[in-house]
């Protein structure tokens, strides 16, 4: 408060001037404010007893310039030293009642010189944990009143003008090192929750990361068991219904089984090997790109399958990875829901397309002749692979057609 003699006191007090900034510096707390916390923990009791015994300093400082100041009257001066004892108690409800203990630190200021400690520390503890707009209030009223208290109290050691301008400048130094605290403790805070946000951001990424990549193992081994496990089906069918097929017929039928048997569990291997040790999903054998469509094509025939294949692209190995990848798939699960659903019927595969314009791949098959035998399965291919075709910037189509039969069709970004 501005009743803070310490400019009163300049023999005894000067050195310690620099003890106000020091030990509030403890002040700079980081931690969320302390508002109607019951407890203190140990490191507020730490600061505050720091708080109070500078308080008690000063007290003490201006007490023993009391008894030098033979123009004090000494009932005055007994109850500038009492409110001064109430004063540097009072600094330890700062936490709890910060505004209230610095409005009551004004009047007990201007009549109290001992107080002036105690009225510094309730400045810079409102400073710290209120908005400016309290700082500003209270503080101007201390900032106005410091004249008038030197003109009814002058300083004998300091002439009238320069006990002002010490005791306001005090004032505003304090006032700014409050300010500069909460500053750092609202930018501490900012900090922190931009970090809380940017981690829960973070763990988002990695979930969704984790769902795509967990997606993209499914829609593959969709998109391979299926193929095999459909030949397995197709010809264990075929030996049910035909028991007195020629031996060369099941003999090939019975190889195609073991073949693709053998190819599932490979693929099934290099799945849960993806899954266990996390490693991407184009790990194990190379992956097919548009160069392996003949063979698949040649696989599908010797499964018994009639297949005509329109390749236009005259360069394969050009198509970028990604889009031959994809390309295939679409026509190995088209190839497969054709065996499933229109045994026995000629399945047309055309790839076209250039650099730039786009690759265009189309299977269509005509509807089967006679009944087809039920196969299971889960409709989930179609949508794999609508899925694969937006992922990798593309669209597909898929239906019946005219006069009956299924078409694929999907375009890819070639260029």
């Amino acid at each position: 408060m501005t009743g803070d003699r310490t400019a009163q006191v300049p023999q005894a007090f000067a050195g310690r001037r620099w003890l106000l900034p020091s030990a509030v510096a403890d002040e700079l707390d980081p931690d969320v404010e302390r508002r109607g916390r019951p407890r203190r923990t140990a490191r507020d009791w730490v600061v505050d007893t720091c708080c109070f015994l500078l308080a008690l300093l000063i007290a003490l400082a201006a007490a023993q310039t009391l008894r030098d100041d033979t123009g004090t009257p000494h009932p005055l001066a007994v109850v500038d030293q009492l409110f001064g004892v109430l004063a540097c108690g009072a600094v330890w409800l700062r936490r709890r009642w910060p505004v209230g203990l610095a409005i009551a630190m004004i009047p007990v200021g201007f009549v109290s010189n001992t107080a002036g400690g105690a009225a510094m520390v309730a400045v810079f503890t409102l400073a710290v944990h209120r908005p400016f707009r309290y700082v500003a209030w209270i503080g101007g009223i201390q900032l106005v009143l410091a004249p008038l208290f030197y003109w009814l109290r002058p300083d004998p050691d300091l002439p009238y003008a320069g006990a002002v301008v010490f005791t306001e400048l005090l004032i505003l130094t304090v006032i700014g090192w409050g300010m500069f605290v909460r500053s750092k403790r609202q930018l501490m805070l900012s900090l922190r929750d931009r970090a809380r946000r940017a981690e829960t951001e973070a763990e988002l990424r990695a979930e969704q990361a984790q769902r795509l990549a967990r997606e993209a193992i499914a829609r593959e081994m969709h998109d391979v068991l299926a193929h095999r496990l459909t030949l397995l089906s197709v010809h264990a069918g075929a030996l049910e219904f035909r028991p007195d097929a020629p031996q060369e017929e099941v003999a090939r039928a019975a190889g195609v089984i073991r073949e693709s048997a053998h190819e599932a569990l490979q693929d099934l291997r290099e799945i849960i090997g993806v899954l266990r040790a996390g490693e991407p999903d184009d790990a194990g054998r190379p992956q097919p790109t548009l160069g392996a469509l003949d063979a698949l094509v040649t696989e599908s025939r010797e499964a018994g399958m009639k297949v005509i294949l329109d390749n236009r692209v005259t360069d394969p190995a050009g198509v970028p990875a990604s889009i031959g990848r994809t390309a295939y798939r679409i026509a190995q699960e088209a190839l497969t829901n054709a065996r499933k659903h229109a045994p026995g019927t000629e399945v047309t595969v055309t790839v076209t397309g250039t650099p730039g314009d786009g690759l265009v791949i189309a299977v269509h098959n005509p509807p089967p002749e006679g009944e087809v035998p039920h196969v299971p399965g889960s409709g989930q291919g179609l949508i794999g692979l609508t899925e694969r075709a937006m992922l990798a910037g593309g669209r597909l189509e898929h239906g019946p057609q005219e006069g009956g039969g299924f078409r694929v069709r999907a375009w890819l970004p070639w260029g």
